[in-house]
């Protein structure tokens, strides 16, 4: 299988397309700090992280630590103490006595403590941050306090509002805004003149349009089409990219929380939200193309009324996992 674009062709900091995102990037690798990423999903938040990571680390691989938040601060006291990553350090008395919220700070101290392989200080990244309790902002920024010295601390969230002020105020504010068009036709123009696939302007700016702002959803999109394809070229480029989406993920996630395969179902939410990165408000339409196509009558009258809570919900800044995964729960029942 070929490699996926977006691993083979990870930009380096002079790479990125938006101006302001290098010069922010460029700060930080002469002058380590904290910071704080914020942007639309697609934008480059985790691939900006990355780059800033092979800058200014001999060994990116050993220090540049990813947690994914949504993921590690939903897990339950025995898969944290079960994690791989975490395992070593958890005594067998820790995981017995301990609570859920003591393990967790337990293991932001040990990971922020660990000393740096390769230089003086090593990056944590927090991904997706906007999902953690209040009372799990404290411990971080906690964390944070104690170790500055030997840890860069790098924060990256689709709504940063939904953090602590003095974690906020602890970081330097890094808006990482979604490339224009033009921007995104030049990132694949580079990618297909390195994969030497065939290509001219009006496909390029095909895919730019169908990737609205997304840069992961483009370079995948233009990987789609060249491999169906074998070029990136004019009107050629519209079918294969009609059959990209997630609508038969959310297909199979609607199944399994109609047969009551609950765990199933809320899996392939955090994947849709997490690794896709969708936004709650995207899914939640997906979930509504799909019901129209499934339902009709009633059922499809009572989808569109859950749709509309969980909608409002959401719009008050409250979980979008949270409130996603109720739905899936009601369409179980």
């Amino acid at each position: 299988m070929d490699p996926l674009w977006t691993d083979a062709h990870a930009p380096d900091i002079e790479a990125f397309p938006q101006s302001d995102v290098r010069e922010s990037l460029e700060r930080a690798a002469t002058e380590p700090m904290n910071l704080l990423l914020h942007g639309p999903p697609g934008a480059g938040k985790t691939a900006a992280v990355r780059a800033l990571a092979r800058r200014t680390h001999a060994d990116p691989e050993a220090d540049l630590v990813e947690l994914n938040v949504d993921d590690f601060f939903s897990m339950t006291k025995k898969e944290v103490s079960q994690d791989p990553r975490f395992e070593h350090f958890i005594s067998n008395k820790r995981r017995r006595e301990s609570s859920k919220a003591d393990l967790i700070n337990h293991v932001l101290k040990e990971t922020a403590g660990n000393t740096p392989v390769s230089g003086s200080y090593k990056t944590v990244l927090l991904d997706n941050a906007e999902t953690v309790r209040e009372d799990f902002q404290q411990a971080l920024r906690r964390v944070m306090e104690r170790y500055h010295e030997s840890t860069q601390f790098v924060i990256a969230t689709r709504q940063p509002a939904k953090l602590i002020a003095p974690i906020r105020s602890r970081c330097l504010s890094v808006p990482v805004r979604a490339p224009t068009e033009d921007e995104t036709v030049g990132v694949l123009r580079d990618i297909a003149d390195a994969e030497d696939v065939p290509h001219d302007e009006t496909g390029l700016g095909y895919v730019a349009t169908y990737a609205e702002g997304n840069l992961r959803k483009a370079v995948l999109g233009a990987q789609t089409v060249a491999v169906e394809e074998g070029s990136i070229e004019g009107m050629g480029v519209l079918e294969p990219l009609s059959d990209v989406g997630v609508g038969d993920r959310v297909e199979s996630m609607l199944d399994d929380a109609e047969a009551g395969e609950f765990s199933d179902a809320r899996s392939e939410l955090d994947d849709l939200l997490v690794e896709e990165g969708l936004s709650g408000a995207e899914l939640l339409d997906e979930i509504l193309d799909a019901g129209r196509s499934r339902y009709d009558g009633e059922r499809l009258a009572r989808l569109h009324r859950l749709a509309g809570d969980i909608d409002f919900e959401m719009a008050g800044g409250t979980d979008e996992r949270v409130h996603l995964s109720h739905l899936l729960a009601e369409l179980g029942a």
